[in-house]
């Protein structure tokens, strides 16, 4: 039996008020987030999760086959990756149910430093469709949204 190894990053740099890129991806890169059908009941999932984990979403971006996430905690006991565990097991189980897809095991993660720019990261996710060729502008792209901006005053 093949052992996992445990995730790679000390837990503590996930807790409290830090900020952190996640990207998840659809198992083989399947392409399922290309309508609200599957798109709405999933940010919905991923609401329910940050707010279970006092959770911030600077940027959620759901790209065809992958999810693009920009969180910090809004409190000490904030635990950023217990969310996208909890979000990526609850979302697994409504694929499961409705779609037959699956989440990849585990997930990429950035921590930011105090010295990155937050905006900056935020910017670079959200023009993912126009790099990948999807949509010649950010703001037409429609499966993105954020606890804290209002992307139509951007």
């Amino acid at each position: 039996m093949v052992k996992e190894k445990p995730h790679r990053l000390d837990p503590a740099l996930y807790r409290g008020h830090r900020a952190v890129a996640f990207t998840c991806c659809i198992e083989e890169r399947k392409t399922y987030f290309t309508n609200n059908d599957t798109f709405l009941p999933i940010k919905e999932l991923l609401i329910d999760s940050l707010q279970k984990y006092a959770t911030d979403a600077h940027v959620y971006l759901f790209m065809p086959d992958h999810l693009h996430v920009l969180l910090e905690g809004k409190q000490e006991h904030s635990n950023l990756y217990e969310c996208v565990v909890n979000f990526k097991q609850r979302s697994g189980f409504w694929f499961s149910k409705n779609i037959g897809a699956r989440w990849q095991k585990d997930f990429y993660d950035h921590v930011l430093r105090a010295d990155e720019e937050i905006e900056k990261h935020v910017r670079y996710i959200l023009e993912n469709p126009v790099r990948k060729g999807i949509t010649n502008d950010w703001k037409s792209y429609p499966y993105k949204g954020s606890t804290i901006y209002d992307f139509s005053t951007w």
